[in-house]
């Protein structure tokens, strides 16, 4: 843990954005509900964000060789406080897309800062650990973020002027606790065909998972609220639905490394299938039963992204690899644009118990999906298979981060002899 001191200054800064970014999603479909905006408009919201973010993603890398890391940081900080206060100034929900447009591009870019900061800043043998401590963060901060709603409420000024000063606050370590000069990203290459021809069961999966990840993140608390759930047991069920997602990613990793992952991918599907469809069938039940459900689908659906990746990392040569982690992201994106916008126009339509019934068709499309690429490409012999590495959904920088910086092994490989 000593040799991990001087990094953490980044790893607060990233705490306080992940902690705020999480609470900004349920904050909004809540906030907006409570100002009489249609469940569509809030969906319409997730997608505004996400084009931000694909657009954020491609952008900075750019900005952070012209200007360095620090004045990156600094200038999408600032921007990013200033459209979340902005939003509360004026309430109308086109006004609201305009600003979660610009919040894309802000948390994106500064997600891609501090993860090509800590890759920059690391040894390959801390890289397990270092990434190891950002995913309990993740978790931690994200799901406990949640609960400042029930203490402070949605209602008035108060809640977006403590996400604003969190977004501030998070320039303090970074400006004062780290003096080194970071090596900007190397600049990566795009190419959507190349990364389809590698897997296209990996892109199928990622727009897939985009959809349903999304839909529960920003279209979920209107779900919940629309069910009975108090303000507090709607941030007990976004944080049950995360923390799920975390019990259940390295069991399904260690079966993946074991067995082809395409047949994990396939259980952790299914699993997603049932655990909506559990949930839609329980609107007005027990809050007992809804918060299993969405434990259940949390379980399998958000491992699933890292067993698509495991996946196409197997197939990918280590030239390929940052290639692949920013066309997965890419295809990630796509799918994050399309799922909030579907599923909360079933939701005002049919009701709320036809977000996972959404889900759940999602999931359902990617199960036959992939047992149709299974039956078209032989699975990858396990002594040529990667190891399984748990990845977050932030930006391709921690993908690379994750993966190591040795050119001769792809993130998502191991180096020890027989993996």
């Amino acid at each position: 843990m000593l040799a991990l001191r001087p990094l953490f200054p980044l790893l607060i800064a990233a705490g306080i954005l992940l902690g705020g970014n999480g609470l900004f999603s349920t904050l909004i479909a809540i906030r907006g509900a409570q100002e009489g905006m249609s469940p569509s408009l809030i969906g319409w919201m997730g997608t505004t964000y996400y084009v931000g973010f694909l657009i954020g993603c491609l952008m900075v890398p750019e900005l952070l060789r012209r200007v360095g890391h620090v004045r990156t940081f600094a200038a999408l900080a600032s921007l990013a406080a200033t459209a979340t206060l902005m939003m509360i100034l004026y309430v109308d929900a086109w006004h609201w897309m305009a600003q979660r447009f610009v919040t894309g591009i802000c948390f994106s870019g500064l997600f891609t800062t501090i993860e090509s900061w800590l890759n920059s800043s690391v040894s390959n043998q801390q890289r397990g650990k270092v990434t190891g401590v950002y995913r309990v963060i993740d978790i931690l901060v994200v799901s406990g973020a949640q609960f400042m709603m029930p203490v402070f409420g949605t209602e008035g000024f108060v809640l977006f002027a403590i996400m604003a000063l969190m977004i501030t606050f998070s320039l303090i370590p970074v400006a004062i606790g780290d003096r080194s000069n970071p090596k900007p990203p190397e600049h990566v290459r795009f190419n959507l065909r190349e990364i389809w021809v590698i897997s296209p069961l990996a892109c199928l999966g990622c727009i897939a998972i985009g959809m349903t990840n999304s839909a529960f993140r920003f279209v979920g608390p209107l779900y919940a609220q629309d069910v009975g759930l108090s303000l507090a047991s709607v941030a007990t069920f976004i944080s049950l639905g995360v923390v799920g997602g975390a019990v259940l990613q390295y069991p399904l990793g260690w079966l993946s490394d074991r067995y082809d992952r395409r047949w994990v991918l396939i259980g952790a599907t299914l699993g997603a299938v049932l655990g909506g469809a559990y949930i839609s069938l329980l609107a007005g039940s027990d809050p007992l039963l809804i918060y299993i459900g969405i434990f259940v689908f949390g379980a399998f659906s958000l491992p699933l992204y890292s067993l698509a990746a495991a996946h196409a990392n197997d197939r990918a040569s280590s030239e390929q690899y940052v290639l692949l982690a920013a066309g997965l992201m890419f295809f990630y994106g796509v799918g994050a644009m399309v799922g909030p916008p579907v599923s909360s126009a079933m939701v005002q339509w049919f009701g709320p118990s036809y977000l996972f019934a959404f889900t759940s068709i999602t999931h359902g499309l990617l199960a036959i999906a992939t047992l149709w690429r299974m039956r078209i490409r032989e699975s990858v012999p396990q002594d040529q298979r990667g190891q399984f590495r748990a990845l977050l959904r932030t930006s391709p920088q921690m993908q690379t981060l994750d993966g190591g910086a040795d050119k001769d092994i792809p993130a998502g490989k191991s180096s020890e002899p027989g993996k």
